[in-house]
């Protein structure tokens, strides 16, 4: 991504706009280990070295996350009063725009995706893409093969009908769900239609990708190459 000089080293919380300008200009910044005197060159983000006052910066501005989001935690960009999923990560990311891909409610753990791609946001979201989430969720009571049935063929909340989705029974109380939607409540409020109070709700895959086992609850790291990759093609958007 081609981005001006100083709006690149202000992006990645190196300073505010007008701070940067003065460095830059004082000789202080350099790209690619060339002095830069002039704020209005612009570079190419995910490519050119960035350095302040020697200082090597990490300069991308394009970031995809896995988090592994624990309970009591808002999915939000930032809450006045809450602690937001934002919080678990450096404040560069806040700063580049890694927002989350949808939300996981306060109460539930697992598979957070975040990333600075607004596209792939939008596409990874979209119902026409059908890329579809996976949960597993502790009941109360005892599930049944017609849940399951009910399931998969879809249920009217109300406000909206759920798809038809993918029920499997692991325990009495224990089922897995997979879902292609994201609707507000929409796993809970599915398992109460058919008389069962969600009691913990878990995410484990969103789309072509696992919860890494080696992360544990608060626990975040970026993307492989490999994982976007696949990401991208879940969301239509092949190697772009």
């Amino acid at each position: 991504m081609k981005m001006r000089l100083d709006r690149w080293l202000a992006t990645v919380s190196a300073g505010s706009r007008s701070e940067v300008k003065q460095w830059i200009r004082g000789g202080q910044a350099a790209v690619n280990g060339r002095v830069i005197l002039d704020p209005a060159l612009s570079f190419e983000t995910e490519q050119d070295h960035l350095s302040l006052n020697g200082r090597e910066l990490d300069g991308r501005v394009m970031r995809h996350v896995m988090l592994f989001k624990p309970a009591g935690i808002l999915t939000a960009a930032r809450d006045a009063k809450q602690p937001t999923v934002m919080d678990l990560l450096p404040p560069a990311y806040r700063s580049i725009g890694c927002m989350p891909v949808g939300r996981l409610d306060k109460d539930t753990t697992g598979l957070l995706l975040l990333t600075c791609d607004g596209e792939l946001n939008h596409r990874l979201l979209s119902p026409s893409r059908h890329v579809d989430k996976r949960y597993r969720a502790l009941v109360d009571g005892t599930l049944e093969e017609k849940d399951v049935e009910v399931f998969a063929a879809g249920m009217d909340l109300g406000d909206f009908t759920a798809q038809p989705a993918r029920l499997t029974i692991l325990k009495p109380s224990l089922g897995e769900v997979v879902i292609a939607e994201g609707k507000f409540h929409q796993v809970k409020r599915m398992f109460a239609a058919v008389g069962h109070e969600v009691l913990e709700l878990h995410r484990c895959a969103f789309g072509p990708l696992e919860l890494d086992p080696a992360l544990t609850e608060g626990q975040w790291r970026e993307l492989t190459p490999e994982e976007e990759k696949a990401l991208r093609e879940a969301a239509g958007m092949g190697n772009a």
